[in-house]
């Protein structure tokens, strides 16, 4: 979709009343990139307004301040993460089959990632601190649904005896999303993708263990 941005503040604000969800998809789009490659404190206002064509004017007519602008980015990015997770996931008919479809969509971040600059996550993981509490709040909101929802295709691959009854849920939850996550860092450190394949390949040894 080509977004029009007015120059004149006062154009732009009738344009924006006719299309608001349209200019904040745009605004958000703009700032993800911004905020996933360069960081969120190193991002100013400036930064935005130069790369959507807005003024500041504008942009804060659908965000309070630049802190609910990053949160919304985050939660923005995020969801595009786990829509083509989703689609993964989806595909596979057994808990180990989806798990193991998990793994592989991190596993493949390395070389093809969804979204320019790496992890959300753990982008904002890095800079969100005391400082940050907003940021912060945002990115344990998106931790726990993804620590959730591993949870949640553990539990039914007990229910469906695909994984054996009995096994800490929670604990292989926090290892699975824990090992990718560093894998990643390491990787992408590194510049080469031997730590996230061998956590793979560690992941799925000890999936086999549980499996029915």
């Amino acid at each position: 979709m080509q977004y029009v941005f007015c120059k004149l503040d006062t154009d732009w604000y009738l344009w924006s009343v006719r299309n608001p969800e349209a200019t904040k998809e745009a605004i958000l789009k703009r700032s993800g990139t911004l905020f996933n490659t360069k960081g969120y404190k190193a991002t100013s206002i400036s930064n935005i307004t130069d790369a959507t064509g807005l003024t500041k004017g504008a942009i804060y007519r659908h965000f309070i301040n630049k802190q609910e602008l990053e949160v919304e980015t985050l939660m923005h990015l995020s969801l595009i993460m786990f829509n083509k997770l989703r689609e993964r996931i989806k595909e596979q008919h057994t808990a180990g089959d989806k798990l193991r479809a998990v793994f592989r969509f991190f596993e493949s971040y390395i070389s093809n990632p969804p979204i320019s600059g790496g992890c959300p996550l753990m982008n904002a993981a890095v800079e969100s601190d005391d400082a940050h509490p907003t940021l912060r709040k945002g990115a344990v909101k998106i931790l726990n649904t993804y620590r959730d929802s591993l949870l949640t295709i553990l539990t039914n691959g007990i229910d469906h005896k695909q994984l054996k009854p009995g096994i800490d849920k929670e604990m292989y939850a926090t290892l699975f999303f824990a090992s990718l996550e560093g894998a990643i860092m390491m990787s992408k450190l590194s510049g080469n993708e031997n730590d996230i394949k061998r956590t793979v390949s560690f992941l799925e040894r000890q999936l086999e263990e549980i499996e029915i």
